[in-house]
């Protein structure tokens, strides 16, 4: 009896172990759009901090959310802090290369409510009298997320918030 209930305990527990072990140690989200503006006024947005409030998705999180900035007010070496709410967490951004107007990178420092270091970047491509922008997020994929990815994706968790990125840089950036 007890070897029993100690088996259907345990055995679920070690299949989702499993099948986390055999996951990818790296993950990628990324999304593209289409907008109508010339790469050096999207990329003024992306290259800027303090204009991250106008088009971010994560910015609404917390009305309330402390943000700090220091360094260089635009480009490498730009940082910006937040800490706010359970939803919106603290952590760090930082513009590790800004290509004008066709590439920025940045390190992103989750602190809270969960560690993670990521790398995020921007590719803006001429098209037309528009731009297509390419929005990426990948790092590595410890142990714990991928035992969360058995259930859901990363793709899944974050993909509509590029989207939704995306869709209000346009607003922005096209007005």
């Amino acid at each position: 009896m007890w070897l029993a209930l100690v088996i259907v305990l345990v055995a679920p527990i070690v299949v989702v172990a499993g099948i986390a072990a055999l996951k990818p140690k790296t993950f990628r989200v990324e999304r593209r759009a289409r907008i109508d503006a010339a790469p050096e006024r999207v990329f003024s947005f992306l290259n800027d901090f303090h204009q991250w409030p106008v088009w971010s998705p994560w910015e609404k999180l917390d009305p309330a959310m402390r943000r700090t900035h220091r360094g260089r007010e635009r480009g490498a070496g730009a940082v910006y802090e937040w800490d706010g709410n359970k939803k919106a967490g603290r952590g760090r951004m930082e513009i590790l290369e800004a290509v004008p107007p066709s590439r920025l990178v940045i390190g992103l420092h989750f602190l809270a409510p969960f560690e993670a270091h990521n790398t995020t970047e921007f590719v803006l491509t001429p098209a037309g009298s528009g731009t297509d922008v390419t929005w990426a997020m990948y790092g590595v994929s410890p142990f714990l997320m991928n035992v969360m990815t058995v259930f859901t994706s990363m793709d899944k968790l974050v993909g509509k918030d590029f989207e939704a990125g995306l869709a209000n840089l346009e607003r922005a950036a096209g007005a």
